[in-house]
């Protein structure tokens, strides 16, 4: 069971120009599970490892959103089990061809390899990425 935690929920667009008192937009209050979760019993939370999906928007130490029951897409960011390991990348489907791709920043660009997906791998696809939530970073100005 899913337990509801609702938030207040800020109207109208944030100006990066004079700000406004905040509480003067206050529309509704927003339940972050009604937002992100579509499908309770098959969603899970995982922690993202590594940087080959930086360019993707998914950093180290990302909180990912999986959902089981969307059906993974050509395009797809998705969980996949890989000789019994858990990896995330971005599905690929070229006919009968399937690959999972790395996407990385520029700065790790190049390394890290596609993984082809054989009819003989011992592979699958365990869930679909739905969201990535991660902290800012704070920029030090001089």
């Amino acid at each position: 069971m899913v337990e509801e935690l609702r938030l207040p929920m800020i109207g109208g667009r944030v100006e990066a120009g004079f700000p406004s008192p905040a509480d003067d937009f206050i529309e509704r209050s927003l339940d972050l599970n009604e937002q992100l979760i579509q499908n309770p019993i098959a969603t899970f939370f995982m922690r993202a490892h590594g940087h080959s999906m930086d360019g993707a928007g998914i950093h180290e130490g990302d909180l990912l959103v999986v959902d089981r029951s969307v059906t993974p897409a050509n395009g797809s960011i998705v969980v996949a089990v890989i000789d019994g390991g858990l990896t995330v990348k971005r599905l690929t489907k070229k006919g009968s061809h399937v690959s999972l791709l790395p996407e990385p920043s520029n700065a790790n660009h190049g390394t890290y390899a596609p993984i082809e997906i054989g009819p003989d791998a011992d592979a699958r696809i365990w869930g679909v990425v739905t969201w990535s939530i991660h902290r800012l970073q704070l920029q030090c100005m001089p």
